[in-house]
């Protein structure tokens, strides 16, 4: 049996004609612009990989995923500056409290500083202040006084009116110099006050204090009574310019001149 030969339509196209077909596709897509657009079909799969050909592939990324990025990047540069302002402003609040710690210390300081130089010139104050020798009382007899009761025919100091047991104070600030018996002056004390002066408290019923000892204005030195050459129970007082009987001055313009109002 003879057998005949397939005609052309019925044949396979051959592997030249297909390239030339895939060719000619492609190019129709370029100048089309469509292959810009429309993925690759299945037949391009074929196409050499970059490990084949050694060409670095090219990742492109939607709007959506650059925009994140951007969102991410904009949040972590937000946090960085949230994170320094508030280092900054807990460093300038530390060094806000620091100079309020320090000012209040250097006010503590001035304030302490303040009440001592108060403490020290009223200290001193009292210390350079006289009073009376006995509180609330008057002069019964006045300086220079004459009579026959004394040895020199006059008064050499005053007399305050004062009932045994009436407490004596010293007039002022100095250093006891005599405490004990004085003869006509019975118990008394003498003291050589801090502007050189001395005072003489007489008569007394007792002394409360010794030879030596510092006084200060106001301090109970002793206690008032009739001891000695009197008539009847009183403070003998007397202002000397020395210890020395004798060196009495007007013991009434001497406190006054010390601002004492007698």
């Amino acid at each position: 049996m003879a057998f005949t030969r397939a005609t052309g339509k019925h044949r396979r196209p051959s592997r030249i004609q297909r390239g030339t077909a895939r060719a000619a596709g492609v190019a129709a897509l370029a100048t089309t612009g469509v292959i810009g657009t429309v993925a690759a079909p299945a037949a391009f799969a074929a196409e050499p990989s970059p490990e084949q050909t050694g060409l670095t592939p090219v990742v492109t990324m939607g709007d959506t995923v650059a925009q994140q990025i951007d969102a991410q990047a904009i949040a972590q540069q937000q946090a960085a500056d949230e994170a320094a302002a508030k280092q900054k402003a807990e460093e300038t609040a530390r060094k806000q409290a620091a100079e309020l710690a320090e000012r209040a210390k250097e006010a503590a300081e001035k304030d302490r500083e303040a009440k001592e130089r108060a403490a020290r010139e009223a200290e001193r104050k009292r210390l350079n202040a006289y009073l009376a020798p006995i509180s609330g009382s008057y002069v019964s007899t006045g300086y220079k006084a004459s009579s026959g009761l004394w040895s020199s025919g006059s008064h050499t100091g005053v007399d305050f009116h004062a009932a045994t047991g009436t407490s004596v104070h010293a007039v002022g600030a100095g250093t006891v110099v005599e405490a004990g018996w004085g003869g006509s002056y019975g118990n008394q004390i003498v003291i050589k006050m801090n502007d050189g002066t001395y005072t003489q408290y007489g008569h007394l019923s007792s002394v409360g204090v010794s030879v030596g000892q510092q006084v200060t204005p106001g301090q109970q030195i002793g206690l008032s009574g009739a001891t000695g050459n009197v008539t009847g129970p009183h403070l003998h007082f007397e202002a000397r310019t020395s210890q020395e009987y004798g060196s009495d001055i007007d013991p009434v313009a001497y406190l006054r001149s010390h601002g004492v109002s007698v």
